[in-house]
């Protein structure tokens, strides 16, 4: 999933997720204002009150940003799918552990051909208004999220293994052939091959649970009071606030917490968090010092987190002057990524030479006999060997990055000074608002963007496979190897995992080498956590986490 790249004001929706980069269609929206009047359903058949509260109770105050989407089919980053993973649930979901644990399922068997799964949902499953979740609403809503009047620009990513997946999408057929609802409470999944990552897969937001009928009602703004399938309704949104509560109704594993206030105007979230405005909050290498000071208050009260994420530049390769893998290598040669993380980041994050995260199965260290890594003079041979010769004479070359502050992060920064004083060359920089990045990203528009990418499942295959296969709707760089190609499809259904992992291994090396993309640094996550809070415990994953939370005292 990607993730926007080094702003300025650290966003602490803390779930992890993907690319950074969303939405399509008209669930991509602007700032406006909504507070819920929903009234819980009327017919006789559905509950028309939602059940007692539990005992335990509160508010979580965080900061949060605006997503580019809440439309469960539409998300790509990793903004909106930490509000996503609250509103809607699927049959399966990860948990802190990042294991594929039951959600809307309460159980699944596999054919002994690992290609058939058997979902049962629970009995009890139901939407916040107290309708209940039928196998037909599983199927019909993975229908949507494929379906080409939607034009999902990651449904196929996740959901494409799925026999029929492709073929539906395109058009070509009316019904999704290996998506069955055998009964109300039975679903069956047939996918192409045996795949060990599958259900893994069905975590991702496109498989969630909607509300077909709202939708069907409510077409173009359903998404802002959406009926729930997850443990929390939508009660407000606005440009400066966005208010979740619990939903009764979800019986999965119901949270603590009562209400959950995401404040989005502008300001330093550790002053909010030490004023006592938030109770969670991200920091990065500018406070790193003080509050790992042993005499700081906020010492006790800060947790560090690995991240299955990496960030780096996009180069595309399908146009000038990347479309000269010499150039593109160049590039990766003259940027010193442990000055980025030792110096430009405060220790807070770990120079990256590899795409795969050190957290990540299969990661594989790699070396500079084997892989670029910083050597200005090699940076300056390959350029004088490319097409172009020299850096006078390329083209202009453009730098996109998120945003609208006209303010550039400290690692954009030092990335295009170091391109300058390694090869001669000075960019410019484009700044683009989020969710415009993200279409555009889909589109291929950019001759070099600054993202960054965190996992939305605890395998390679949604590093290696999801950006650098050519048919991935997720590869924004154009990058097409026939080498690359083979290894991971030939991955996608080993069942040897430490073959897999191989697999894997010698596609990222060609990847690096070729360098559609230059890794800069891989993520670890600094939070504060006030002393009333329970359970956070800041995993780099796209789940939702806020069921885990429990405030212990109230008086803040």
């Amino acid at each position: 999933m990607s993730r926007k790249a080094w702003l300025l004001v650290i966003v602490a929706v803390l779930a992890m997720g993907t690319l950074v980069v969303c939405g399509a269609g008209v669930a991509v929206w602007g700032y406006r204002t909504m507070i819920s009047g929903r009234q819980m359903a009327a017919p006789t058949q559905y509950a028309p009150e939602q059940p007692p509260l539990a005992a335990s109770s509160g508010e979580l105050r965080v900061v949060g940003s605006m997503p580019p989407t809440l439309d469960p089919a539409l998300v790509q980053d990793s903004t909106s799918g930490s509000y996503v993973v609250h509103l809607f649930s699927g049959l399966v979901a990860l948990n802190a552990d990042l294991e594929v644990v039951p959600a809307l399922a309460e159980g699944w068997e596999a054919s002994p051909d690992g290609r058939t799964f058997t979902f049962l949902l629970r009995a009890e499953a139901a939407f916040g208004d107290g309708k209940p979740i039928k196998a037909a609403d599983v199927v019909g809503s993975i229908e949507r999220a494929l379906s080409p009047e939607l034009r999902s620009p990651v449904a196929l990513s996740y959901l494409g293994d799925i026999v029929g997946a492709e073929a539906f999408a395109r058009g070509q057929v009316t019904h999704i052939a290996g998506l069955e609802a055998l009964d109300d409470r039975t679903v069956q999944i047939t996918i192409d091959s045996p795949k060990s990552y599958f259900l893994a897969k069905l975590t991702y937001p496109t498989a969630a649970v909607v509300d077909l009928e709202q939708i069907a009602r409510e077409p173009q703004t359903w998404f802002l009071d959406p009926n729930p399938s997850g443990p929390f309704w939508l009660k407000e949104i606005s440009r400066s606030t966005i208010v979740l509560v619990r939903n009764g109704h979800y019986v999965v594993r119901p949270a603590s917490i009562a209400r959950v206030t995401y404040d989005l105007t502008p300001g330093l979230p550790i002053t909010q968090y030490e004023t006592g405005e938030i109770d969670i909050t991200e920091f990065g290498g500018a406070e790193i010092d003080r509050v790992q000071d042993p005499y700081n208050p906020l010492h006790d009260e800060y947790l560090g987190q690995p991240e299955l994420s990496v960030q780096y530049i996009g180069l595309n390769v399908t146009a000038p002057p990347f479309d000269d893998p010499l150039v593109r290598r160049a590039f990766a040669y003259a940027i010193d990524r442990d000055k980025l993380a030792e110096l430009v980041l405060n220790r807070t994050a770990l120079a990256a030479n590899t795409i795969l995260p050190p957290s990540m199965p299969g990661f594989a260290p790699v070396t500079p006999e084997t892989a670029p890594a910083y050597d200005p003079v090699e940076a300056r041979r390959l350029l004088a060997a490319s097409t172009y010769g020299s850096a006078g004479k390329l083209p202009p070359i453009a730098l996109t990055v998120p945003g609208t502050s006209a303010q550039l992060g400290a690692i954009d920064r030092a990335v295009l000074a170091m391109i300058e004083e390694s090869l001669g060359i000075k960019m410019t920089v484009e700044q683009v608002e989020w969710a415009d990045m993200l279409n555009d990203m889909n589109q291929r528009r950019f001759q070099a963007y600054s993202a960054g990418w965190i996992a939305d499942y605890p395998d390679p295959q949604n590093f290696i496979d999801v950006q650098f296969h050519s048919g991935s709707t997720q590869n924004h760089t154009g990058y097409a190897s026939a080498e690359v190609d083979a290894l991971l499809e030939q991955a996608r259904i080993e069942q040897d995992v430490e073959q897999r992992m191989a697999l894997y291994q010698r596609a990222e090396l060609v990847i690096l080498n070729d360098a559609p993309w230059i890794p800069l640094t891989h993520g670890y996550a600094y939070y504060l956590v006030k002393p009333y809070i329970q359970g956070f415990q800041g995993t780099a994953a796209l789940y939702p986490w806020l069921c885990d939370i429990t405030i212990i005292d109230q008086g803040k």
